[in-house]
């Protein structure tokens, strides 16, 4: 019975969410990019790291896709391999930076000796421009995959803690839950079971705008030389390896510029898919 009735709210949602072209158009894109780069020891046409001298700087042609660098390397190979990165660590920051911000968020929000300080902290933090902030902990961290996720995670946490809070605020107030804390229900329990599940549509759409925001602020941190290691490829570092080369070989820096390009729009996309589907405010209007 449970199968039966989900189906046409799953439907209707699908429905909602694909009734504009952008998203429907925003989700093939990214899922396309996504795969190619989950599947690059498959597709890609050459080891990344291979050099070779004479092919140095060689424009795109049927031997090199789309051209090789000032190494030799082959560009297309390496913008597959440097997505793996750069969509991982977006990917990664959007879920470390949601489960902190939910946490800080429901604490700040449920217990009034804790939403003080909690909320000076999330004001304090994101009094700082993103940038400067990340560029300040990955300085201190270290420039690696996992220290960068973890310095943008710091940065980004605050804005899922601010609309945690203000929608626990709102649900804690409600009969359902006065319900369920006279019943004797625990107050983690309460939180989890009953607050938590009916904010999670706008923390989802948050969710997948600092997807976006965190590719932007890897492939900016890589672009200064403060990000993950150059060796490691990234689109980030790509741009910046080929800026250096902007007369000579201008699609060192195109190719990697519309793959971070064309992927933070299609996410932008997505979350204003989603947050039209996910608003029953909104909804009503599709």
């Amino acid at each position: 019975m449970s199968r039966t009735s989900s189906a046409p709210v799953e439907a209707r949602f699908l429905d909602l969410l694909f009734s504009r072209r952008a998203v429907l158009l925003a989700t093939i894109v990214l899922s396309v990019v996504a795969l190619l780069c989950v599947c690059a020891p498959w597709v890609a046409p050459d080891d990344p790291a291979r050099m070779s001298v004479r092919a140095r700087l060689t424009e795109p042609g049927m031997t090199y896709w789309l051209g090789a660098d000032a190494f030799g390397r082959d560009v297309a190979s390496r913008l597959l391999y440097a997505g793996r990165i750069s969509l991982g660590v977006g990917l990664g920051v959007a879920a470390l930076s949601s489960l902190v911000g939910i946490a800080i968020g429901l604490c700040a929000g449920f217990f009034q000796r804790l939403d003080g300080p909690l909320s000076r902290l999330v004001d304090a933090m994101m009094a700082f421009p993103d940038i400067l902030l990340a560029i300040a902990l990955v300085s201190i961290l270290g420039g690696s995959a996992v220290n960068v996720i973890i310095a943008l995670s710091i940065v980004y946490a605050p804005r899922i803690a601010r609309i945690v809070r203000a929608s626990t605020l709102v649900i804690r107030e409600l009969p359902f839950v006065e319900a369920a804390t006279a019943l004797g229900v625990s107050t983690p329990s309460v939180m989890v079971r009953h607050v938590l599940p009916n904010i999670i549509s706008p923390i989802i759409v948050q969710a997948t705008f600092i997807f976006a925001y965190a590719m932007l602020a890897e492939a900016g941190l890589s672009f200064l030389g403060v990000g993950i290691d150059p060796s490691t490829p990234t689109w980030g570092t790509m741009v910046n390896e080929g800026r250096q080369y902007l007369d000579q070989a201008l699609f060192l820096i195109l190719f990697p510029g519309l793959a971070i390009s064309v992927s933070v729009l299609a996410l932008q996309l997505i979350g204003d898919g989603l947050r039209d589907a996910l608003d029953p405010r909104l909804a009503k209007d599709l």
